[in-house]
């Protein structure tokens, strides 16, 4: 185990291991456990009871948090002619064709954090596929970042939409926010993505679905939340 810092022991003496706290109660730890010198992200990790390699037991989906990440997120728009302008009126960072695809490909290019593309650009998109799929940045229809409405997707994400989905592991990992938003704020972003995650459970899902729930900060320790109060709802 590696040595930890003094801050992050302190922060841990807070957290009572064996407990499974109520989600206002896990969030209040939370804020009181971050000591770093910069506004941390607060994370939620849900690990479930479901098998990834199977295709009906897959999790995801994209839900827009009503207080937003906190982050400021950089939108490049792949597109044609007037989807162009509509995007850049929406509040995209960058819009354009096939230029953008080559900068990507011949410069490293990466200075966003979404992509949107319109359908008709998906086979030029394709080629960069390589680069951006081990990233988590290749549009995908289920995520709502391949559509001709390329307006709404963009206000969607910059208003807060986070994607969730289950990794090779069965764990979501999925930010709910920053510590400056407080309890209340943290607690309704939380509520909104256990909600989402909750209604997305498989059908082909046996046993107990929330397996574990844990909120923590960047730097913070993990504090575990009770997840059988949460699918009681």
């Amino acid at each position: 185990m590696p040595k930890r810092g003094k801050k992050y022991q302190d922060s841990a003496k807070l957290v009572d291991k064996s407990n499974l706290y109520d989600v206002n109660e896990a969030l209040d730890l939370v804020t009181k456990t971050a000591k770093a010198n910069f506004d941390e992200t607060v994370e939620l990790a849900v690990r479930l009871g479901v098998d990834p390699r199977h295709a009906d037991q897959q999790v995801r989906g994209t839900v827009v948090l009503p207080n937003g990440t906190g982050k400021e997120i950089r939108v490049l728009v792949l597109a044609k002619g007037e989807k162009i302008k509509e995007a850049e009126a929406a509040g995209a960072d960058y819009a354009g064709g096939e230029e953008y695809v080559e900068k990507i490909q011949n410069e490293n290019w990466f200075d966003f954090d979404v992509i949107i593309a319109t359908p008709d650009m998906m086979g030029v998109v394709g080629k960069i596929g390589r680069v951006l799929g081990p990233k988590g940045l290749m549009p995908n229809p289920k995520s709502g970042t391949v559509t001709f409405d390329v307006e709404q997707a963009v206000k969607e994400v910059k208003a807060g939409k986070v994607e969730y989905r289950v990794d090779k592991a069965a764990i979501i990992n999925v930010p709910i926010g920053k510590v400056s938003f407080g309890v209340d704020k943290l607690a309704e972003n939380f509520k909104t993505i256990a909600d989402a995650i909750i209604k997305a459970k498989p059908a082909a899902a046996k046993g107990r679905y929330l397996k574990s729930v844990t909120v923590s900060s960047t730097m913070g320790p993990g504090i575990k939340v009770n997840g059988s109060k949460l699918m009681e709802k």
